[in-house]
């Protein structure tokens, strides 16, 4: 049993327990925004209609949608062992893609809401054996009362940036009793082992990034045949997974460059696709003509920018554009995942802000797989230079591909790690959930 938790901990779990109510309103709140699922929100209260399987279950738990995308291989390599999974996240859009791309017999629900009381309902009714928690996502009440379970911890694909590392710096006895929990952190990067190990993790392991081994992303063939026939010979560029801020920069380079190239064509295609009408509304504004995805639109010959606001289409676009703009890169906001774009074939620019990718993006430059730009201005030229220069712009893909042969191995190292856990569900399997997994 880990120390008595601190007093910060103590106090978040007394002002989570009475807040009950609360997030009850905030949940209703959530639901009218398209947040939430309304015929499931009892599991966001810890509640399911489901019943626990028999034997070993694995609990896998992924913030969103590039969290679980990860962990897909890793999932199998689960099951294979004949081990059920059970995996939450907190988002829609993730619930989408589980339903989308998850394998048959593993469970997916919503994760309940860090209150004391949620949490209790969910662990005393799915028991599991081990929980594996993805990347930064850490709840106290989630950790904390499946510590006191005793079910095994692990982080796996831990990320801590650097300015969280400075952020939790300021509360070392709340990160640090949160972490001494684990049994083991997995991290990306020796940079994301060494924080953990700062800040009080007392087993932590350099694995690598499990997105690097993940498949390229797939793309349904007669939707690519529809896109590719609308498109025909035109020139054509992507913005993927971009932020507020950044669409407009990227119809300003359309604009500077489409007479230079006739027919260019523009996709945009936001990080959250809710946001889909308002860059509509700018591509407009800024004089363009616009077709939009999400209302079944193709961009015929007089679109020049095409806005694809829907979700887990980024494999088709990859599939069309030959030059990418990797997106929350020229915002503050660290860059979002340049994986797929690479092995895709895209030649890919980003901007300066890529502190969620760090050791990926630096790869990617390292090698001139990629290229960063600091401004609008110097993605213009860029992409203009690319677009005149095919056999440049192929050189940069085919080395980005194999910065990303050169990368993967973690899915190896992380399973090697989860080994000795799985082992024992073996040699349990008969015995079904441990007698301690379950207790209030």
């Amino acid at each position: 049993m880990a120390d008595r938790a601190p007093l910060s901990l103590r106090a978040y779990r007394l002002l989570t327990a009475i807040g009950a109510p609360v997030a009850n309103m905030v949940l209703a709140h959530r639901l009218k925004r398209g947040k939430e699922v309304a015929a499931r929100l009892p599991e966001r209260r810890g509640e399911s209609s489901m019943p626990r399987p028999d034997g070993a279950l694995v609990w896998l738990h992924a913030a969103s949608v590039g969290e679980m995308l990860a962990v897909l291989p890793l999932i199998d390599c689960i099951r294979a062992r004949d081990v059920t999974v059970l995996v939450t996240a907190g988002t829609v859009t993730a619930a989408e893609l589980a339903e989308q791309r998850l394998p048959a017999g593993v469970i997916h629900q919503f994760v309940p809401l860090d209150v004391p009381q949620f949490v209790g309902r969910f662990l005393n009714h799915w028991r599991p054996n081990l929980a594996l928690f993805v990347e930064s996502d850490l709840w106290p009440n989630l950790i904390m009362a499946a510590a006191t379970r005793d079910i095994p911890l692990i982080l796996i694909n831990g990320r801590m940036s650097e300015r969280s590392h400075r952020r939790w710096r300021f509360f070392p006895r709340t990160i640090g009793a949160l972490l001494t929990r684990f049994d083991l952190c997995l991290a990306q990067t020796t940079e994301d082992a060494g924080r953990y190990a700062e800040l009080g993790a007392p087993r932590y392991r350099t694995t690598g990034n499990l997105k690097l081994d993940v498949p390229a992303p797939p793309a349904d063939p007669s939707k690519l045949l529809m896109l590719k026939a609308a498109i025909g010979a035109r020139p054509v560029i992507a913005g993927a997974s971009t932020h507020a801020g950044e669409e407009s920069g990227l119809i300003d380079v359309h604009r500077r460059l489409k007479h230079t190239f006739p027919g260019l064509l523009t996709i945009l295609v936001p990080r959250h696709p809710d946001r889909g009408a308002s860059i509509v509304e700018i591509a407009r504004g800024a004089g363009l003509s616009v077709a939009q995805r999400s209302r079944g639109e193709l961009p015929d010959r007089g679109a020049e920018i095409y806005v694809a606001d829907t979700l887990g289409e980024l494999g088709l676009i990859y599939r069309i554009a030959p030059i990418v703009f990797i997106g929350g890169s020229l915002v503050g906001h660290g860059g979002q995942n340049p994986i797929e774009a690479a092995k895709l074939g895209a030649a890919i620019v980003h901007g300066p802000h890529v502190w969620n990718f760090a050791e990926i993006y630096s790869a990617l430059d390292a090698g001139g797989g990629a290229e960063m730009v600091a401004d609008t201005g110097k993605l213009t030229v860029r992409i203009g230079a690319w677009l005149k220069d095919g056999e440049e712009r192929a050189e940069v893909a085919r080395t980005g591909l194999r910065a990303m042969d050169t990368l993967a191995g973690a899915l190896e190292r992380t399973v090697a790690a989860l080994d000795p856990y799985l082992m024992q569900f073996g040699l349990e399997r008969r015995g079904g959930p441990r007698d301690g997994a379950g207790h209030a």
